[in-house]
């Protein structure tokens, strides 16, 4: 049937009706008076979601160009940074960093494992001369569902004194909480297309006191990413380069929506959608790649060991109209994903374990109880 795409991976996220709603509105001029008092209102509602007093900043680009410019904007050619890897994304901030001739130093951890906190500290402490200008960490790995300690990496950051913290939230903003100016984290970066419930085009990035400073000093090449330059126009409700209107306004009704269900209310349905993934999952006979202490509230991610990952994924696709997502770099074919961020209810989780069952019992497998995934997850959304 046409126009039944379930779409459960990690970004984009499903979109919901009121936001499309509000981007078929006809474009209005980005130098306008009306669009003034959308920046405005947008503006505030970035700040409330970032737990922020200072302006966040919105780019045309997805969470790599967030990433990206939260990286170029604060840094120097030569700056020694310590790169947190335990998957795709670390790896791949790491790689960045290295174009632009960064001193990149890499603290690897296993994936489908977190960053070990002491040893950032170790190497934090050990630095007398305060030569490192950066530590770049992804909070929630998409890639292996693992979500890493940002406080405690952010705490040895702050004993340090000099070096900035740099922030991946591309799949944690918006489903856990990222205090930013409690925790006092100097440049976060996130993406449209996950937990703000709208399609890929824009990329967000909040910046403290600590990073603008540091900004005056860098001297990476930059146009279009230079936050300084989105900096002044957000101060003027008003965009530095010609925006994305359309997507600003879906963006613009996806914060409302936000607003009308609340942080913490936000954060508690995707804490219950990560633990009734798992518990299905694991009723369904199947092993998760990550331990339950560490895994994101966005993405939980799979290993099967007697059915191919893909078979599961295609049948998935082909017979229910269900989107998973595979495994990436050395894991493709070996997991499976199942995203639950962003516009995902209870109903999605129950749908996506009942097509689950039906699809392992197509391929072969009957190491369960029949209903048993549904049950386990209905269990925790009841309890």
């Amino acid at each position: 049937m046409l126009d039944k795409q379930l779409l459960m991976i990690p970004g984009p996220t499903p979109v919901p009706a009121r936001v499309l709603h509000a981007m078929a509105k006809h474009p209005i001029g980005h130098r306008s008076k009306a669009y003034g008092k959308i920046q405005e209102e947008i503006t505030a509602n970035l700040n409330w979601l970032h737990q922020t007093q200072h302006n966040v900043q919105a780019l045309t680009v997805s969470g790599t160009g967030a990433m990206e410019a939260g990286i170029i904007n604060f840094l120097s050619a030569g700056d020694r940074v310590l790169v947190g890897c335990n998957g795709k994304f670390g790896d791949r901030w790491g790689d960045i960093a290295e174009k632009y001739g960064l001193q990149v130093e890499r603290i690897n951890a296993e994936w489908g494992k977190p960053l070990d906190v002491a040893e950032f500290q170790s190497k934090l402490e050990a630095d007398k001369e305060k030569e490192i200008k950066a530590v770049i960490v992804t909070h929630s790995e998409t890639s292996t569902g693992v979500l890493n300690d940002l406080e405690g990496i952010n705490k040895a950051v702050k004993a340090h004194g000099e070096a900035l913290i740099i922030v991946d939230a591309v799949t944690s903003l918006g489903a856990m909480s990222v205090p930013v100016d409690e925790w006092g984290l100097d440049v976060v970066a996130s993406g449209a297309q996950k937990g703000y419930m709208i399609p890929p085009g824009l990329g967000f990035v909040a910046v403290g006191e600590k990073a603008w400073k540091a900004y005056e000093t860098a001297t990476l090449p930059k146009y279009y990413l230079d936050l300084g330059l989105h900096r002044k126009a957000t101060a003027k409700n008003s965009t530095a380069f010609t925006p994305p209107i359309n997507l600003v306004f879906g963006l613009q009704e996806a914060l409302r929506m936000m607003k009308e269900e609340g942080l913490e209310n936000i954060f508690t349905r995707h804490n219950r959608l990560k633990k009734a993934s798992r518990a299905g999952v694991k009723a369904l006979g199947l092993s998760l790649f990550g331990a339950d202490e560490v895994a994101s509230p966005a993405v939980t991610a799979v290993m099967p060991t007697d059915v191919e990952a893909e078979k599961i994924r295609s049948t998935m696709q082909q017979k229910f109209d269900i989107s998973l997502a595979g495994g990436q770099n050395h894991l493709k074919g070996k997991i499976f994903r199942i995203g639950h961020l962003g516009f995902v209810c209870e109903r999605d989780t129950l749908t996506v374990m009942a097509a689950l069952e039906a699809t392992l019992q197509e391929l072969g497998q009957n190491n369960f109880t029949p209903g048993a995934g549904v049950a386990a997850a209905n269990q925790v959304f009841a309890g």
